[in-house]
C-alpha cells in the first residue's frame, strides 16, 4: 500500500498491476507534456521520464493485459510527445485511449497511437503547425528543422488514424478559426467524422472496447 501511494505521489499514477489488482494499467496524460526543459512548478505536467519506464513495465508485466490512456493535455514538448506515442504504438498488448477535456497539439499523436481511440462528446482536439518559444535563429536550417519535425508528426498521425494527409494538412493550416493563429479545433464527433479518432464515448465504452481487445488477444 505504501509503495502504491508513493508511486501515485511521484508519478501521478499507480504502479502496473500487482497480484490481486486490476489487469488494466491506467496511464493519465495530463497538463503539459514536459520534455528536456523542466517546466515551472505551478504547471501540471506529464514527465516523459516517468511515462516511458511505466510503458516498459506494462509490456514486461505478465499480469497487465491492457493499457488505458486517459488524455487531457494542452500539448507540450514535441520530442517527448512523439517518444510516448511511439512507445504506446509499439506495445504488443492491447491499448485504448480516451480524450477527456482536451487532446491538443502533440497530444494528438499520443491519442491515435493506441489500438482504438475514443473522445468524449464535449472534448476538443486542436490541430496546428509546430511552434517554437524563445529565441529562434533566423537561418534556413531552422526552418528545415521545423519542417522535418512537422513531417514526423503528420506522418505518425496519418499512419495511425483514418484521416488523409491532405485533409490533416488542411485542418492544420486553416486560418480564421483560431485567434492570432492558424489551425483547427475539432469537438467530439467532429474528430471522429474527420477520421482522427475512432469513436465518441466515455470511460465505460473505452473499458468495454479494451476488454474486447484483450479477449481477442489483439
Amino acid at each position: 500500500m505504501a509503495e502504491a501511494t508513493e508511486a501515485l505521489e511521484k508519478l501521478g499514477t499507480p504502479k502496473p498491476a500487482e497480484p490481486g489488482e486490476s489487469d488494466i494499467h491506467v496511464l493519465p496524460i495530463i497538463g503539459q507534456i514536459e520534455g528536456h526543459i523542466v517546466l515551472p512548478s505551478q504547471n501540471k505536467t506529464t514527465k516523459y521520464e516517468h511515462v516511458l519506464p511505466q510503458l516498459v513495465a506494462v509490456e514486461q508485466n505478465e499480469k497487465v493485459k491492457g493499457l488505458l490512456l486517459l488524455i487531457n493535455t494542452v500539448g507540450g514538448d514535441v520530442e517527448a510527445g512523439l517518444a510516448i506515442a511511439e512507445m504506446v504504438q509499439s506495445l504488443k498488448k492491447p491499448s485504448v485511449s480516451i480524450v477527456l477535456g482536451g487532446g491538443h497539439s502533440i497530444g494528438i499523436p499520443i491519442a491515435v497511437a493506441a489500438r482504438r481511440s475514443f473522445i468524449a462528446p464535449t472534448a476538443t482536439m486542436t490541430i496546428h503547425p509546430v511552434r517554437l518559444t524563445g529565441m529562434v535563429i533566423g537561418v534556413p536550417q531552422t526552418y528545415e528543422y521545423l519542417e522535418k519535425m512537422q513531417e514526423r508528426i503528420v506522418r505518425f498521425v496519418v499512419t495511425h488514424s483514418r484521416i488523409s494527409e491532405k485533409r490533416y494538412r488542411e485542418l492544420m493550416l486553416r486560418s480564421g478559426e483560431l485567434a492570432r493563429d492558424v489551425g483547427s479545433i475539432l469537438v467530439g464527433k467532429e474528430a471522429v467524422d474527420e477520421g482522427l479518432m475512432d469513436a465518441v464515448g466515455g470511460v465505460g465504452e473505452a473499458m468495454d472496447e479494451l476488454r474486447r481487445l484483450i479477449a481477442r488477444g489483439s
